[in-house]
């Protein structure tokens, strides 16, 4: 059976914390496959982990439906290092068998094109230099996470849609919109210093496609909130993914499946 799939790239899982959707993102992996599979970083939260977090069944789960892939596709899986998963330093590069390596970033040829994939921390400035101050970050998004869930209690009570309260922050605080601008155009530079074609990262959870000076910029979003993925059709066509929306308590709302994918919206990158 042909994968659905030539790449898939999903990053920022942050597996181990109360926000981690795993549930849907599994069910994402056995409704779609590939010929690679690459982990772009925060797969697992080690901060949450160590700050009390509990690692669940369908935590697990998700490594259960990495695996079928791999005996089912011989999908190969690349799982690249970020910061809540640091922890991976100690064991990097790790390669296990022909199919699974662990690195801290890796360049991805395909269809005559070069793409760098990093995680993305690398030029956060606050997560690599200042890691008390991360920390402190990272308590304040769970707070965040934990109000917008009562938060969408109420809306769901008044009969009103999700609306996701660090999004609509990240989109209106001048702060937080600089940010991610100069993050982007950052990863622009390290692809053109690589000699790459464009840059595949993750990191601050807003996914999007897109030209930067000549260079694709595309960022795989994440499976906290906005529950998207990056795929590379057997064309060479790279798409981003929005998974169904989710109601407040993350279980799937009524979805009616469709052959071996779900239904979902796809923004075509333009390369």
């Amino acid at each position: 059976m042909r994968p659905t799939y030539k790449t898939i790239v999903i990053s920022d899982l942050h597996l181990g914390s109360k926000g981690a959707k795993a549930k849907e993102v599994n069910d994402f992996l056995k409704s779609n496959s590939c010929h690679q599979l690459i982990l772009n970083g925060d797969i697992i939260d080690g901060w949450q982990l160590k700050k009390g977090g509990s690692w669940k069944k369908k935590h697990t789960g998700f490594f259960r439906a990495v695996l079928k892939m791999m005996d089912r596709f011989d999908t190969e899986v690349i799982y690249l290092r970020g910061n809540h998963d640091d922890f991976l330093d100690q064991i990097l590069p790790l390669k296990i068998g022909k199919q699974f390596s662990i690195r801290q970033d890796y360049m991805l040829a395909s269809h005559g094109k070069k793409y760098f994939i990093t995680h993305g921390d690398i030029f956060d400035s606050i997560t690599s230099q200042m890691k008390w101050l991360a920390y402190l970050g990272d308590i304040g998004y769970t707070f965040l996470l934990w109000l917008n869930k009562w938060y969408n209690q109420y809306r769901s009570w008044q009969g009103k849609p999700y609306y996701s309260l660090s999004q609509v922050i990240k989109q209106k605080v001048k702060a937080a919109v600089n940010f991610i601008s100069d993050f982007e155009e950052k990863l622009a530079e390290l692809a053109k210093a690589k000699g790459a074609d464009g840059i595949i990262c993750g990191h601050i959870h807003k996914a999007e496609i897109k030209q930067i000076d000549g260079i694709t910029y595309m960022n795989s979003g994440d499976w906290v909130e906005s529950l998207t993925a990056l795929v590379e059709t057997h064309e060479g066509e790279w798409k981003l993914i929005d998974y169904p929306s989710i109601d407040i308590s993350g279980e799937l709302n009524q979805i009616l499946w469709e052959g071996s994918s779900l239904p979902s919206k796809e923004k075509v990158a333009v390369i």
